[in-house]
């Protein structure tokens, strides 16, 4: 079974059923011996109706004891070996569907990966999420078609052979009765195809629009539009319960007609047979033995509904899965290198111009306004935004991911230890901080400060003191044994160890107390000195502390100057700095 760190391959991603037999073909040795387990199981339940009917016609009715004793001892056996090849089988199907999840789960997560900054253009966080919480189970439950989904069409076949010997009539209506089961069964999984796909749509919408009112909550209720989309949001949701309850219905009635179909189908074979014992066309053991087979058929006919029910159900999700293995990351068209001296960021959209070696402040009336300006000038969407005297769209992306940073204040935060979480390591070109554990790595030649440094210049020595085992403490995924101040403060400590040339930073102290803002504007002025850094707050405890603040109103540069000046020059920035002010306390 694929371990961590294997590699899970390239996967197939020309179509539903493509993907599904690519899982096939990455473990086929697994997936031939459950489908051998499946098979020899399916069988041997076969054969114990047989040596029930040669223990009744050899040994019972003539009183033979000897020829009883030896074919009860053979059932015996055989039933014991068919419990061992049970456990077998569902064990090697449970590794099997095991393997398809955790490879499933790592080339969406590769993609992810790979797409970097340009997956939130190309998919919403909902279908991601619906694709990793849901469609990967739906996936890997659908390969039991290839263990008991071969064993039963053996099974079948075989059970039709023993009936052969007992009457071809029997045996006839057997081998025709599937097929028509197959007819009356096949709409209805067309049907289930069509409801599951637009549940499937509609969930994965409803579930980013769950996150963006969490995020957008606080926005939302001092707009005072939070009530108008907590209607819309539970209009959506009935309508996506009422989808449910459509797919509900389709698949009520598949696994109804799956059971009803089957047990309704083998009363008439049963009552055929009886019919054929009572007028003498067979005997006593034999009716004993078609009512067994009919009793065993059961099995591989409820597998094959079953199969067809999840592979029905295995294509939709492989489907969504394979649409979003197709998306390109955004192609990167920069050929011209970096400025080889410290230079100026320019975002003539909003006219932001942000000097090297100084750390400048963007306050906006909306914060978003001040995170796209942050984005165009890391190059995480498209714009004439320049660095130096040449564009950012014309600069490789690798030099500008080597250089520049955008430090996210909910960047993510990955399981491991405290010195883990907050390493530096080398990031892909496209990605994020907050794609990744650490962000990018400093220039050539200049080292990285210690972490303890970092640490403290984030103020977050408390921190390590608290832990049990210091920088050595295992922290949950998110940091969720941390308070959301503490968590920021990491976030912080890890953008700054990598010490990059340009940091930008949005709202790196946005949680955190007065006093513990004060102390981390200190000291990120003291330890970014001579480095370019950009920060994005409306605090008046940090915008005191830098050298020069962008006011933006409506995207765009209202006023610059320093901290003092626009108090006093700017009664829009006065008054939206006094509001924060108001709500330090003291």
């Amino acid at each position: 079974m694929i371990d961590a760190y294997e590699d899970p391959g390239t996967a197939d991603h020309r179509g539903g059923a493509r993907y599904l037999w690519w899982l096939v073909a990455r473990q086929p040795w697994r997936c031939a011996a459950g489908a051998m387990f499946g098979s020899v199981w399916m069988v041997l339940l076969a054969a114990t109706p047989y040596l029930m009917s040669r223990a009744i016609d050899d040994g019972l009715e003539p009183g033979d004891m000897g020829a009883l004793a030896v074919w009860s001892g053979a059932l015996f056996a055989v039933g014991a070996f068919n419990s061992w090849l049970s456990i077998m089988r569902h064990r090697t199907m449970t590794r099997v569907r095991m393997d398809a999840n955790f490879r499933t789960v790592k080339v969406v997560v590769g993609q992810a990966v790979r797409l970097g900054a340009s997956l939130r253009r190309q998919a919403s966080a909902g279908e991601v999420v619906t694709i990793g919480v849901g469609d990967v189970q739906t996936v890997s439950q659908s390969l039991t078609v290839v263990g008991p989904g071969v064993g039963a069409v053996l099974g079948y076949l075989v059970i039709a052979v023993l009936l052969v010997s007992v009457s071809g009539l029997v045996a006839l209506i057997v081998l025709l009765g599937i097929p028509v089961l197959t007819l009356l069964m096949g709409p209805l999984l067309g049907r289930l195809q069509g409801s599951e796909t637009e549940y499937r749509e509609r969930q994965g919408v409803l579930t980013a629009r769950i996150g963006d009112l969490a995020g957008g909550l606080r926005v939302l209720a001092g707009l005072g539009g939070k009530q108008l989309v907590a209607d819309a949001f539970r209009q959506d949701s009935r309508r996506l319960c009422e989808q449910g309850y459509r797919v509900g219905a389709v698949t009520s009635w598949v696994q109804a007609l799956g059971v009803g179909l089957p047990t309704l189908f083998l009363a008439v074979v049963t009552w055929l047979a009886a019919r054929l014992a009572a007028q003498g066309d067979i005997t006593v053991g034999q009716l004993v033995s078609v009512y067994g087979y009919v009793a065993v058929l059961v099995w591989p006919v409820a597998f094959l509904v079953e199969c067809g029910y999840q592979i029905s159900r295995g294509l939709v999700c492989a489907r969504r899965v394979v649409r979003f293995l197709r998306l390109e990351p955004m192609a990167d068209t920069g050929t011209l290198d970096a400025p080889s001296e410290p230079s100026a960021l320019y975002d003539p959209e909003s006219g932001v111009r942000v000097l090297p070696g100084r750390l400048t402040a963007l306050v906006a009336e909306h914060p978003a306004d001040a995170t796209t300006v942050v984005d165009r000038l890391g190059r995480y969407t498209p714009s004439n935004a320049t660095w130096g005297d040449r564009r950012l769209d014309d600069i490789a992306l690798t030099q500008i991911r080597a250089r520049i940073l955008v430090a996210d204040h909910d960047s993510d935060l990955f399981a491991g230890t405290l010195q883990d979480m907050i390493r530096p390591a080398s990031r892909g070109a496209g990605n994020r901080a907050d794609n990744h554990n650490a962000p990018a790595p400093a220039p050539a030649g200049q080292p990285h400060p210690a972490p303890r440094t970092a640490l403290h210049t984030a103020a977050a020595e408390d921190i390590v003191q608290a832990l049990p085992h210091g920088l050595n403490t295992p922290m949950d995924a998110q940091a969720r044994n941390l308070s959301g101040g503490q968590r920021q403060r990491v976030r912080l400590a890890r953008a700054l160890l990598t010490d990059p040339e340009i940091l930008l930073a949005v709202e790196p102290t946005s949680a955190l107390d007065a006093h513990t803002e004060a102390t981390v504007a200190t000291r990120l002025r003291s330890a970014r000195e001579g480095r370019t850094t950009v920060v994005t707050t409306t605090s008046p405890l940090v915008l005191d502390r830098t050298d020069t603040v962008h006011y933006l109103r409506d995207g765009k540069v209202e006023a610059s100057g320093t901290h003092q000046e626009l108090l006093g020059t700017s009664p829009g920035y006065r008054a939206l700095v006094s509001r924060e002010t108001e709500e330090v306390p003291g």
